[in-house]
């Protein structure tokens, strides 16, 4: 299972977050976040893929996004349609990831997964809230049972370390779990990732 720390904001915590080589580092380009990130990023080692989180963008401002810091994915974590999705898939390298987010309540209809399938390369689960993202609360992982796909996917949602062992559990049935998605349960203020309690999480992802 990989891990991906978003929400980075400041330059000296990305190379502190660095050493510890999450697998992916999110940046968020929504300008309504907390975590809006409009900075510069310092270079990081090869393996930590960056990458750019949306939320209703054009396709235009994505790929300017992705030319000016580099990215090796895209995160769609708003209303984005199948033919938006198709399209941008078009229009990028192939090297270059797409992780289409969907916010889940009690009720999720995962029927409505099928026609993103082949348009992105994984999906993302986050809890549903007011925001699109980043509001700090576990869904019911319970729901999972009902995923139809073997199209892996990044859990997200509010998982800190409290949640970990229960991430293990998820870890040990049949769903294909890629990532872990983690931020504000790891933070010392938005944006400000706490290192310790990440190598804890790390620590444990790993036993």
């Amino acid at each position: 299972m990989k891990l991906k720390v978003c929400g980075m904001k400041y330059p000296d915590n990305m190379l502190e977050v660095g050493t510890l080589l999450p697998d992916y580092m999110g940046f968020i380009f929504w300008e309504k976040s907390a975590r809006f990130f409009d900075g510069s990023i310092p270079t990081l080692p090869d393996s930590i893929k960056k990458v750019g989180v949306f939320v209703n963008e054009s396709i235009e401002n994505i790929l300017d996004k992705i030319e000016k810091y580099n990215l090796q994915a895209v995160q769609l974590h708003g209303k984005e349609s199948v033919e938006f999705c198709l399209n941008l898939k078009t229009q990028l390298a192939s090297s270059i990831e797409i992780i289409k987010v969907f916010s889940v309540a009690d009720d999720f209809d995962f029927a409505a997964l099928a026609p993103f399938e082949n348009v992105c390369d994984y999906f993302l689960f986050d809890t549903k809230g007011k925001l699109p993202g980043g509001n700090g609360t576990t869904f019911d992982w319970k729901v999972l049972e009902k995923y139809p796909s073997k199209k892996p996917f990044f859990l997200s949602g509010g998982i800190g370390l409290d949640e970990m062992d229960a991430v293990n559990e998820i870890l040990k049935t049949n769903l294909p779990v890629y990532a872990i998605d983690v931020n504000s349960k790891f933070e010392i203020e938005p944006g400000l990732k706490n290192t310790e309690a990440l190598q804890q999480c790390i620590t444990i992802k790993n036993s």
